[in-house]
């Protein structure tokens, strides 16, 4: 990899370290003055207001993150790259925050809410950590073939994959939640954070099990898809250079 991009790799690794601080420490603001005792579900219900703070909170967080992907990468590839790795960096620091300053999680199986767009997120703590150091690889196998062999590396194939096996995933986070929540309501109510009822009920949700057959096949098929990248762009590769 050229000197420049893990120079951009190096400060953008400070960034993401930084954000999952901020990130870190606003959560534990909101645990000390909801949950004084501790973290643990079914959750206390929260003002409506402050549930929408933190949705927009989530989506301007992700917003931070892609700009500074885009202002870092010179073309679509590297930015794509980057948005990934930063994103990966935030979220596995963000957890190793939480431990350092509260002792939060427990273990790497304790449950969390991980997102709340569109709907709720849960799973256990490592769920996203293995997200994450998969992205961590996907962003730095890309960096290493376009800093080689721009022209020629094609990443289309790659994309839909990940974006299948990051479907999959997605199913195995928020099944728990709208299985509980389709109980009392249609899928279009459980959305309606303004809705009294809903937030009264979904504070009662208690995660009990997690898909780990869906999430399996959808980091699995990531994984595939890397390995598929790799030997398909390193033959390219070895091909031009016999031309």
């Amino acid at each position: 990899m050229k000197r420049s991009t893990l120079n951009k790799y190096a400060w953008l690794l400070i960034f993401a370290i930084a954000m999952a601080f901020m990130e870190s420490a606003v959560v534990i603001y909101l645990r000390n003055i909801y949950y004084p005792n501790g973290f643990s579900f079914p959750l206390n219900a929260i003002d409506p207001f402050i549930g929408l703070v933190e949705i927009v909170r989530e989506a301007a967080t992700i917003i931070m993150l892609f700009s500074i992907a885009v202002l870092t990468g010179k073309n679509r590839i590297m930015r794509f790259a980057y948005f990934l790795f930063v994103f990966a960096i935030w979220d596995i620091f963000y957890y190793v925050f939480l431990k350092l300053f509260i002792g939060w999680p427990e273990n790497i199986l304790t449950w969390d809410i991980l997102f709340l767009i569109p709907l709720t997120w849960t799973g256990p703590v490592i769920t996203p950590v293995i997200n994450s150091i998969t992205m961590i690889l996907v962003a730095l196998t890309i960096s290493y073939f376009n800093d080689k062999y721009a022209k020629i590396i094609k990443l289309k194939l790659l994309i839909i994959l990940l974006i299948i096996g990051s479907v999959i995933i997605l199913f195995a986070y928020v099944q728990p939640y709208i299985l509980y929540m389709r109980q009392n309501f249609s899928f279009f109510e459980m959305m309606n954070i303004n809705n009294a009822e809903v937030l009264k009920f979904s504070s009662t949700f208690i995660p009990v099990s997690f898909n780990w057959l869906a999430f399996g096949s959808g980091v699995l098929l990531q994984f595939l898809s890397i390995g598929y990248f790799i030997l398909k762009n390193f033959n390219k590769t070895q091909s031009n250079k016999l031309i």
